[in-house]
């Protein structure tokens, strides 16, 4: 790919409507306040507008409110090109491909690696040095298998699969096409399965099931995903999820959802389709929450939720609204309490 490319070619991909000089030539990122004058910036959060008056990038991707040409305005003192979206985050999103900076692996298989005469490899995949791949697991094509990567026995990972450095991937597992897995990361380690033996010790359940994962997921770094104990354990289509995510046997993640950093779901727990938990946010097994459900940072669900909408932490869990209702009047309850007092004396 080449190193720069004019302000015209990034409009054209991005179909937004170019104000300035489509010849300038752009050969990275940056913030506003960092860009420089060969670098392509972005007007997303409107607390950042005061930035744009400075801002020395030769173009800014933004909306077109923020393009004023009254003199009282600090925005009037940006002199580059602009790039003008309704959504200037998804633009910078999607032009971010352009200048990623990732060393590109070759195709080929490492002299190092450990292949299984009864592997299936598909065309162009690129195979680093020590990784392992087990007997009858099945690479599909254009797929890049890290350094140091383990994939299990009769797994299989569809079309161009990107499996980071030190992932351990076990039997039985199945990734759909498009699938990210970063450093780290554990997929169909055992469920969290013992039952207790009468005797103060633990008999050991095991997990005879898989996991079941689709197409376009990515999966952050140091995240583990168990195996099912009976039946597999599955995540839906285009789920993003970071880093220090668990979760448990026979969960069950619908299409579009995100799990940020530190969240969870214990074993059997159900999440529909567009869901997002935040930081920390946790599910307990064998509860199901419908579609569109947003859990706030350290949100615990403990029982199903049925209607969609924004719910925050607390015991019990509640409406996002409510919540912070009630969070309010609780930092008044001491001078509610004062009231009630004096009243009380009358």
């Amino acid at each position: 790919m080449p190193e720069d490319y004019s302000v015209a070619e990034i409009a054209a991909f991005l179909g937004a409507e170019l104000r300035g000089d489509g010849a300038l030539r752009i050969s990275g990122l940056n913030t506003l306040k960092n860009a420089g004058p060969d670098e392509l910036a972005f007007l997303a959060n409107e607390k950042y507008s005061s930035q744009l008056g400075d801002c020395k990038a030769a173009a800014v991707i933004m909306a077109a409110k923020h393009l004023r040409t009254d003199q009282g305005s600090e925005l009037a003192q940006y002199s580059g090109a602009a790039l003008i979206l309704d959504n200037p985050y998804l633009g910078y999103a999607r032009i971010s491909q352009w200048f990623d900076r990732a060393p590109q692996a070759v195709a080929g298989v490492h002299p190092s690696a450990v292949i299984a005469d009864s592997v299936t490899l598909g065309a162009d995949v690129r195979i680093a040095a020590n990784v392992v791949v087990e007997a009858d697991a099945v690479i599909g094509a254009g797929s890049n298998l890290g350094a140091g990567s383990f994939i299990g026995a009769r797994s299989e990972l569809g079309d161009n699969a990107r499996i980071a450095p030190n992932v351990s991937i076990y039997h039985d597992v199945i990734l759909g096409s498009h699938v990210t897995v970063h450093s780290g990361s554990v997929i169909g380690a055992d469920g969290f399965g013992f039952a207790p033996n009468g005797a103060g010790q633990w008999q050991k359940i095991y997990q005879i099931g898989g996991v079941e994962i689709g197409d376009h997921v990515e999966i952050g770094a140091c995240t583990t995903i168990d195996r099912g104990a009976l039946g597999n354990t599955c995540v839906g289509n285009h789920v993003i999820i970071d880093n220090h995510v668990q979760i448990a046997h026979n969960a069950v993640i619908g299409n579009n959802c995100a799990l940020a950093s530190y969240s969870g779901l214990a074993g059997s727990a159900t999440l529909g389709n567009n869901c997002i938990l935040a930081g920390d946010a946790c599910v307990v097994g064998h509860v199901t929450i419908c579609d569109n459900v947003q859990v706030t940072a350290r949100g615990l669900v403990t029982k199903s939720i049925t209607e969609p909408g924004s719910y925050s932490a607390g015991m019990p869990l509640m409406n996002t609204r409510e919540w912070r209702k009630n969070a309010v009047r609780i930092t008044q309850l001491d001078s509610i309490a004062r009231r009630l007092k004096n009243l009380e004396k009358e």
